[in-house]
């Protein structure tokens, strides 16, 4: 991974740059506190315990910033992680078929091709992308988050991995030479293309310095093509000894037998047999030459032809002195070992055979893929997973992921961490992820695959997914509120939350999701989206929450007026005869909002001159019992313009007496000391008058009510101009 500097910046900043001079005088520090999961903090002020004590007037709300020391994903590096992930899932799906299916299916043929095809998925996109980093510019690839080297590195362990321990099924105990081989030159180009341009169009090419070196290369890589052309190219040298010998040669070095071009591994290692046997031959037959023929006047090419023989024989220490001499390492010698030494060499002798080799040539401790590389080759799992995890937290997850497939590694829980091997890397990388909130969907998925601690760390990943979708730029310009506006019509609020949701009930996550559903209606209400925020307390049967969506609704009548809470209702009442339907809703709370829907009628009726319907909707929330009683004292002062109409009796002499009847019943319970149960929301709507100004307002409705009776006696109750009306409530 990339080194990380050793300071965070907050964005937007705790304190505003020439401002931290202040920040000190007023007797504050920072404090941050370190998260148990993952690499982020939380950053926040506090006063210093040496700073004078300072008398607050009221609770101070603090803000809390959140950092990470983790670097997010860049768009590559986003574009690699989405790709894998689904790698990932397909080999979760296997697994989880195999609970139910028992561990002898999982080991069964079908189940190894599986997982084999898998693997090779993820060495195939690490090597697709290594290829498109690599081949970007050179100022894209210094904005880069990973090096196209870097992409290298985790093409060329997972390969590794691959031939090590995922084979075709049945080829476990075939010998891994020539794979091996293959892998070697695949990611390890020796010798190197231009040197063979260059020595082939040599007439004479034995005459450069690098002839007799290639020439031996390419013999222990096994490129017999490059071999047989140069060693026809001696054809012309002055010795005959040497044109001979090549003669012989070539022939021998081209028809090295190879374990895919047989069908059963008898006929392999009998043909082996039979090829040695003629390589002992030209081995004496070079032994034949005499010491005043073997060197050209350039070259000793005798010692350099017994080298290339002593290669084909499989002598162990000329195989070992070769690679010093041409500068190669540990793995040349390991996978030579396995093709010339010990043609027959299977997986599970291979660590015997490294051990011996990096003994006299370790491996470089201070380059992670190749302490990953000896790990595998060593037959150590667990090492390449701690290395791993330092070159990328990417490779040790997944690597750790198929070994547990495999049964490569104890699949039991550690008694410290309470996670096994695979879960830990798995976590961890989880962690990583988790840097960038964007990425939330494949960090719990990461996460749910990892036992108890998994889900709870998902669960609490998923309950702090960020709702509210501002831009920074437009934060940092000051334009946070409508940039979150503009977001809620295009409701990414809402997508975000019905993603969540939905990964809930991916994951049977219920309580999470009835929380998270509790959260987003909190943020809704800070919007003024009431109606989702009513739907989403309803989908997490927070029936309190409802209720609190239902007040902050009709609380806008108090403070913006009846057109505004008329636009409000209309977003919140589709939501009411689902409710009604809905046998789990608590009633009080339904009849709370089905008082607001009716109200918000009364006053649309109101606003356009619909009186009649108006009083019939007044008089009909009294006797419904819909009305609080907090507000009975608004629907009375609501009621004088209707009393005072001219025209025409609104109200029959019934509902006259109702309203009546309340106001007394207001009047006496302010008198009895229940003011505020009564008074409070007319208090509030009169603005600050108080008590005597609430009480002041209800005398003029009963004088209205007084002159209202006068008018009924003098035409007579329930006269002609009255239209009787049974009062039936409308919802």
């Amino acid at each position: 991974m990339s080194s990380i500097d050793h300071h965070l910046n907050l964005f937007p900043p705790l304190i505003q740059v020439g401002h931290a001079e202040q920040f000190i005088q007023s007797g504050k520090t920072l404090l941050s506190a370190q998260s148990p999961l993952n690499q982020s903090y939380a950053v926040f002020p506090s006063a210093r315990k040496d700073a004078p004590s300072i008398k607050a007037s009221g609770v101070e709300e603090q803000p809390i910033f959140f950092a990470s020391s983790e670097t997010s994903p860049s768009s590559e590096r986003r574009l690699f992680i989405g790709d894998t992930s689904i790698i990932f899932a397909a080999l979760q799906n296997l697994t989880n078929t195999a609970q139910s299916r028992g561990q002898e299916w999982l080991h069964s043929q079908e189940t190894h091709n599986v997982i084999r095809k898998l693997t090779l998925d993820y060495v195939n996109f690490t090597r697709e992308c290594w290829i498109h980093t690599s081949q970007t510019s050179v100022q894209s690839q210094g904005s880069s988050q990973f090096s196209g080297d870097h992409y290298r590195s985790l093409y060329t362990c997972l390969a590794l991995f691959a031939v090590l321990y995922v084979p075709e099924y049945g080829y476990e105990d075939a010998p891994v030479g020539d794979d091996l081989m293959e892998w070697l030159n695949v990611h390890f180009i020796e010798p190197s293309t231009e040197e063979g341009d260059h020595l082939s169009g040599l007439d004479r090419p034995w005459e450069d310095e690098t002839f007799w070196p290639y020439l031996v290369r390419v013999t222990l890589r096994g490129l017999s093509k490059a071999a047989t052309f140069f060693l026809a190219t001696l054809s012309t040298h002055p010795s005959d000894n040497l044109r001979q010998l090549a003669q012989r040669l070539s022939p021998l070095v081209q028809s090295q037998p190879h374990l895919q071009s047989f069908e059963a591994e008898r006929d392999f290692a009998y043909a082996s047999h039979r090829w040695k046997d003629k390589v002992k031959a030209l081995r004496i037959e070079l032994d034949s030459v005499s010491e005043s023929d073997r060197h050209d006047g350039i070259e000793n090419w005798w010692d350099r032809l017994s080298d290339i023989v002593g290669i084909l024989e499989g002598r162990n220490e000329v195989i070992r002195r070769v690679c010093e001499d041409l500068g190669a390492d540990w793995r040349e010698i390991s996978v030579s070992w396995g093709v010339f030494a010990d043609a027959r060499l299977r997986r599970q002798d291979l660590p015997e055979v490294a051990s011996q080799v990096l003994d006299d040539m370790p491996q470089d401790p201070t380059n992670l893929e190749d302490m990953v590389h000896a790990a595998l080759f060593s037959g150590d799992p667990a090492k390449a997973l701690s290395h791993a995890a330092q070159l990328d937290p990417w490779l040790a997850a997944h690597m750790a992921d198929l070994m547990q497939a495999l049964s490569l590694i104890e699949k039991d829980a550690n008694e410290d961490s309470g996670l096994s091997v695979r879960d830990f890397y798995v976590l961890s990388y989880a962690q990583y992820l988790h840097a960038d909130p964007a990425l939330w969907r494949i960090t719990v998925a990461y996460m749910f695959s990892c036992g108890e601690t998994g889900v709870r760390s998902a669960d609490e990943v998923l309950m702090h997914v960020p709702l509210k979708l501002r831009s920074v730029g437009s934060i940092a310009h000051g334009q946070g509120e409508q940039n979150g506006a503009d977001n809620l019509k295009s409701g990414d609020l809402a997508g975000v939350v019905k993603d969540i949701n939905a990964t809930c009930y991916e994951y049977q996550r219920e309580e999470v999701r009835r929380t998270i559903c509790r959260i987003a209606a909190q943020t809704f209400v800070q919007e003024k989206e009431y109606g989702l925020a009513l739907s989403y307390s309803s989908s997490a049967e927070d029936w309190p929450g409802l209720g609190r969506v239902v007040d902050r609704v009709l609380q806008e009548y108090i403070n913006a007026g009846p057109a505004q809470f008329i636009r409000y209702v209309a977003g919140i009442a589709p939501s009411l005869q689902a409710l009604r339907m809905q046998s789990g809703a608590q009633g009080i709370f339904v009849h709370r909002l089905m008082f607001a829907v009716r109200y918000a009628e009364f006053h649309q009726r109101l606003g356009n001159q619909d009186l009649q319907d108006a009083a019939w909707d007044l008089v009909s929330m009294f006797q419904d019992g819909l009305s609080p009683k907090s507000w009975w004292a608004v629907l009375l002062c609501d009621s004088q313009q209707l009393l005072q109409h001219d025209a025409t009796l609104l109200f029959p002499y019934a509902g006259a007496c109702v309203l009546l009847q309340h106001l007394e019943e207001v009047i006496a319970r302010t008198d009895q000391g229940s003011g505020d149960e009564h008074l409070r929301v007319l208090v509030a709507k009169l603005g600050s008058g108080g008590t005597t100004e609430a009480l002041h307002a209800l005398q003029g409705v009963r004088l209205s009510l007084a002159k209202y009776f006068a008018r009924c006696t003098m035409i007579g109750t329930g006269g002609k101009q009255i239209l009787e009306r049974k009062f039936i409530a409308a919802v």
